[in-house]
């Protein structure tokens, strides 16, 4: 019987309408290939079920074409718990969904990893072997030296939120404290008057934007105490924190992002609260969380996915030049308005 025969390089050629040489080009990642080109030729590498001789390619221009996100955490990974919060929650699948917007017409593979302190070494020295060209780091630990440790390595990395010290390294990240402030505008434009805040941690870069930028918006109108309870960014530790301020009488809440609103919410419900004749909620993120909450919830808008996008493309550039000067980028928030305020 006989077998049948593997796609070629003349096959995708042929499907695609352009030379041999060009569909070689894409395959490889040479640069300057026209962008309608690469969709059209990686079109018809799906249709033919062409497979790239990666391990030709890697001797050749000794790159993996895969990129890795790095997601750094105080704790170890080895358990089920935060596998389920990683595809639970919807912070981590919009970045997932921006960083693929790019590198897939690249023809550039993502891998995962997750990293406790105690595999911090043992990834950059992994790196460092060529397991994958360069990373996009989530550092989620409010003292990580994992981007310390990317930048004295010399790997081409990006950070999807600012570094917590200063690391020769470049970021994406959002103006937290406009964002923060525009929350507190939409309270008071409601005019309330008792209002306070469920934060997240408060070692967190993010988390000390937005309690900087929330206060202070407040104090310029005369808010010069805001009550404040502290969560993780989870649902359940937005439900503990709203109970811990449901003795100050709050007619107005912000919460820092929307997982938390939402344990906020089912909280308010329970007590009989009215959300928002009489309890206003803003929340932040824009997630799909905010969408789902009932009532829906009233956000500041973080473009995770345009700022992941961005983050695989000063990655990929860095891969091929990675002697080139660091860089950030920062995106404005803006409010979206619903019912919850």
């Amino acid at each position: 019987m006989q077998s049948h025969r593997l796609p070629t390089l003349e096959d995708v050629a042929r499907v695609a309408g352009v030379s041999r040489a060009t569909v070689s080009r894409v395959v490889n990642g040479v640069r300057n290939v026209d962008p309608q080109l690469h969709e059209v030729v990686w079109s018809a590498v799906e249709q033919t079920g062409y497979v790239p001789n990666r391990l030709a390619r890697s001797l050749v221009t000794r790159r993996t074409g895969t990129v890795t996100l790095v997601v750094s955490d105080s704790e170890p990974h080895d358990d089920d718990p935060f596998m389920g919060r990683f595809f639970a929650d919807p912070y981590f699948g919009r970045v997932v969904g921006g960083l693929m917007s790019v590198l897939r017409p690249a023809g550039v593979r993502l891998a995962l990893q997750m990293v406790g302190p105690e595999g911090q070494k043992r990834l950059v020295g992994d790196l460092r072997n060529g397991q994958a060209d360069g990373a996009v780091v989530l550092s989620l630990p409010a003292r990580d030296p994992l981007p310390g440790l990317l930048a004295d390595a010399r790997i081409p990395a990006v950070l999807i939120g600012r570094p917590p010290e200063p690391v020769p390294i470049s970021y994406v990240d959002l103006a937290n404290e406009t964002g923060a402030s525009l929350a507190a505008e939409r309270l008071v434009a409601r005019g309330c008057q008792r209002i306070g805040m469920i934060s997240g941690p408060a070692d967190v870069p993010a988390s000390q934007d937005r309690i900087t930028g929330f206060q202070r918006a407040l104090a310029r109108h005369g808010h010069a105490w805001v009550p404040t309870a502290t969560g993780n960014f989870t649902q359940e530790s937005g439900e503990r924190a709203m109970r811990t301020l449901m003795p100050e009488q709050l007619d107005g809440v912000f919460v820092a992002n929307d997982l938390m609103a939402v344990g906020a919410l089912l909280v308010l419900r329970d007590a009989g609260k009215r959300v928002p004749e009489d309890v206003a909620v803003v929340g932040f993120d824009d997630s799909s969380a905010a969408l789902a909450a009932r009532p829906a919830l009233t956000t500041v808008r973080h473009p995770l996915e345009d700022m992941a996008a961005e983050a695989a493309t000063l990655l990929l550039a860095r891969i091929e030049e990675p002697e080139g000067r660091v860089s950030s980028v920062i995106y404005e928030p803006t409010l979206v308005s619903r019912q919850s305020a």
